[in-house]
């Protein structure tokens, strides 16, 4: 059974001849009402605030998971468009046996230019997966501390 600080502030106790004082009793127990409210305001306060960072690191986790699909996307993506750009690049000289050279080399720098940029969007998504994770674990320390910082206080109180 928990105590509310209007448990505490309510307890009557039976009066005796040669009792505690009352003034005394009712002065400390108004004491320990005013202690009680603050912690368990403070606790309220506490578990609002584990809430709302789980809920954060359940978004970060969504925007990682995210982020692992969008690069395997992209890596597939570069993968498709070498293979077509070599396909065409078949094509082309399988067509017309005259011009095969100048048709070669521009499949070929086309390839690479589409392989450069898939590679360089990669490259792209990669430093923003890796700042992101960062960014994800900074935060997981810092509630992390907070929590335990958090746990010495109300340790503390016991």
């Amino acid at each position: 059974m928990s105590l509310t600080p209007n448990d505490i502030a309510n307890k009557e106790f039976k009066k005796v001849f040669r009792g505690y004082d009352i003034d005394e009793v009712d002065d400390f127990l108004e004491q320990i009402v005013e202690e009680y409210e603050r912690l368990y305001k403070e606790n309220i306060n506490l578990k609002e605030k584990i809430n709302a960072l789980n809920e954060k690191i359940e978004h970060y986790s969504n925007i990682e998971s995210t982020l692992q699909n969008t690069l395997v996307l992209a890596q597939s993506a570069a993968e498709q468009a070498k293979e077509n750009s070599k396909k065409e690049a078949e094509m082309i000289l399988n067509n017309a046996k005259e011009r095969s050279e100048q048709m070669i080399k521009e499949a070929e720098m086309k390839a690479n230019q589409l392989i450069a940029e898939a590679q360089q969007k990669v490259l792209e998504i990669n430093k923003e997966y890796e700042m992101l994770k960062q960014e994800f674990n900074m935060f997981k320390s810092r509630f992390i501390g907070l929590l335990q910082a958090q746990l010495e206080t109300v340790n503390k109180f016991e």
